[in-house]
């Protein structure tokens, strides 16, 4: 549990780290605001397309091996971004960065599926995942802002080498038995570009590419109707819409919001990279303590109430930031409702997937959510208000959700929810 736990920490920590050194990046490396977006964005773009069918290799060729491929190549790759001589091999390393993470993902989802194959205590388990692993998606603005404001930002890439050797030493000695699943290598070739395009749409303003992101998602519809092996199997998105809407909305929030603070603590309020991240700590500490306990009210009662819960959270903590203009309280609001959804979402994915399937499913929740962080920082760097119009998704996705259970509820019993 510790090994694969601590190499994911390693990989959500990357979506969010390297914002808070993204004003020591400009002066090191120079290039205009959209170049910042992509030093983010390319991680995340990359790490969604390929979650797509990260699952699906890990579920062919045993999930121990895949992970160990993937947090091996995180660390190495990561070496290599410490080095980069200019922004332009910043941004293709961390695309290479978001394959590996890919990689990994998928391998420790269908970990957790062998490892704790009884429902209430894959809940209970993924409660513990996420309390080490959530974490990590508040923690990186203060590891971030704490090693640029010592060494630069350099130093965020120079930690990840060795958190991946520890994770290798610890699952030295776990292997998987390979799986059935056939791979669709030509449908993640068009999810690799109809991301890449919608992002370089929003965030360059391209027409040119939003016209051909409608061109490449035509020949992924096509492809995934003929593939005998899609990427995003009929049947689970249509059981699990609404948790991938609400995994979607959620990272649409935070990475949006957490790009747009971090840029007005820096640029507006002048604060330095270290004061920047201390000022994210309360955000910080309800995702490290509270999945425990989401981990056993979703064994309990399963993963509804949490989702619901963590929803509104999410809408009040970004709605009480953009109206009063105070960060602390709001902050902290905003991350008790992130750490009853993230893990709440994740046990509801993986316990409906089909035997053999567990790294399928999580890694199609994780592409989702990493869809919507790549447009929060695209769409909400360049709107007005964009927290307050976060927390109106938010609030009615919330809604939605709460039907959605409802309809599900009086399908299963007869009788309206």
């Amino acid at each position: 549990m510790f090994g694969f736990s601590l190499a994911y920490f390693l990989v959500i920590l990357d979506t969010t780290v390297l914002t808070i050194a993204l004003p020591d990046l400009r002066a090191s490396l120079g290039g205009s605001l959209a170049g910042q977006q992509w030093a983010v964005n390319a991680y995340t773009v990359a790490f969604a397309a390929c979650l797509l069918t990260g699952g699906a290799v890990a579920d062919r060729y045993g999930a121990a091996r895949i992970f160990k491929l993937g947090v091996a190549s995180f660390g190495v790759i990561s070496l290599l971004s410490a080095a980069a001589p200019d922004l332009g091999v910043l941004i293709g390393l961390r695309a290479l960065l978001g394959v590996a993470g890919a990689l990994c993902t998928g391998g420790s989802l269908g970990l957790l599926a062998e490892l704790f194959p009884e429902p209430a205590a894959r809940a209970r388990a993924t409660g513990l995942w996420a309390a080490i692993t959530g974490s990590a998606l508040a923690a990186g603005p203060l590891i971030g802002g704490l090693l640029v404001g010592l060494y630069g930002w350099r130093a965020v890439f120079l930690l990840n080498p060795p958190i991946a050797l520890i994770s290798l030493l610890a699952m030295r000695k776990v292997v998987s038995p390979r799986g059935s699943r056939v791979i669709d290598w030509w449908v993640q070739i068009l999810a690799c570009a109809f991301l890449g395009l919608v992002a370089e749409a929003l965030i360059g303003s391209a027409p040119v590419a939003a016209l051909l992101s409608l061109a490449v998602l035509a020949g992924l519809v096509l492809a995934e109707r003929r593939s005998h092996a899609p990427a995003l199997p009929g049947g689970l998105l249509a059981a699990t819409w609404p948790e991938l809407l609400a995994g979607t909305v959620a990272n649409f929030a935070f990475s949006g919001a957490l790009f747009v603070l971090t840029l007005l603590l820096q640029d507006t309020r002048h604060l330095s990279p270290m004061a920047t991240g201390l000022a994210f700590l309360p955000l910080t500490l309800p995702m490290t303590v509270n999945p425990l306990l989401t981990g056993r009210l979703v064994a309990r009662y399963g993963p509804r109430p949490p989702i619901l819960g963590g929803l509104a959270l999410i809408a009040a903590g970004l709605a009480g930031t953009a109206l009063t203009g105070v960060l602390t309280p709001w902050l902290v609001v905003l991350g008790f409702g992130l750490s009853f959804v993230l893990p709440a979402l994740m046990a509801g994915m993986i316990n409906s997937a089909p035997p053999g399937t567990a790294g399928t499913a999580g890694g199609v929740l994780n592409a989702f959510r990493q869809v919507g962080a790549t447009l929060g920082v695209a769409v909400m760097g360049v709107i007005g208000r964009p927290l307050l119009v976060a927390a109106v998704l938010a609030a009615l996705t919330c809604t939605g959700y709460a039907l959605a259970a409802r309809r599900a509820r009086h399908r299963l019993t007869g009788r309206p929810g």
